[in-house]
């Protein structure tokens, strides 16, 4: 684990299970990994990206958190994501053209550990290329994506997804909840 996060302070990518689906990561610090990231998937950089917390101290440190916020991550059956406005202490890359970000406050073992030893949020997109459907299993990933990231970890041997990919959805300043995708 200590190697795995040292390369992702230098700037490394990652293939990664997630509690959702077999993910591509990065540290959310690094601006030339997030770049990679949008290379290795040939995805528009004006698609953001998610990002991934470890504890609700780590997601007030980045946005503010409405209380709505706080009953649905607690309220909801499979992984959610939020968007939230103004987030701060991120590169630009991963802030949407309208000043928001998509953040999941994971129960993941493996990505808390990861983002814990990291001290620091981590991307987390689908490991397919862009328009492309996302696998599930390790053996349907792209090779143009396994031999793009830099460390394929170990733990995407036999991994079986949870769910399929998170709820996303936009929080309005008025508490209006938009559902992104279900």
């Amino acid at each position: 684990m200590h190697e795995i996060v040292e390369q992702l302070q230098e700037g490394k990518t990652m293939l990664y299970p997630t509690d959702t689906i077999l993910g591509i990561g990065c540290s959310a610090k690094n601006e030339d990994a997030i770049q990679k990231i949008f290379d290795i998937k040939n995805r528009p950089s004006s698609k953001s990206l998610i990002i991934l917390v470890d504890s609700p101290k780590m997601l007030q440190d980045i946005v503010e958190v409405p209380e709505l916020a706080w009953d649905l991550m607690e309220y909801n059956e499979k992984p959610l994501t939020i968007i939230y406005d103004n987030p701060k202490g991120l590169p630009k890359s991963l802030v949407a053209e309208d000043n928001t970000i998509a953040i999941r406050l994971t129960d993941d073992l493996l990505c808390k550990k990861i983002i814990g030893r990291l001290k620091g949020p981590i991307v987390s997109t689908s490991a397919n290329l862009s328009g492309e459907p996302s696998p599930h299993i390790l053996k349907d990933v792209s090779s143009k994506i396994k031999e793009g990231v830099d460390i394929v970890l170990e733990e995407c041997e036999g991994f079986v997804p949870q769910s399929t990919a998170s709820t996303i959805i936009k929080l309005g300043l008025d508490n209006e909840v938009k559902v992104i995708r279900e």
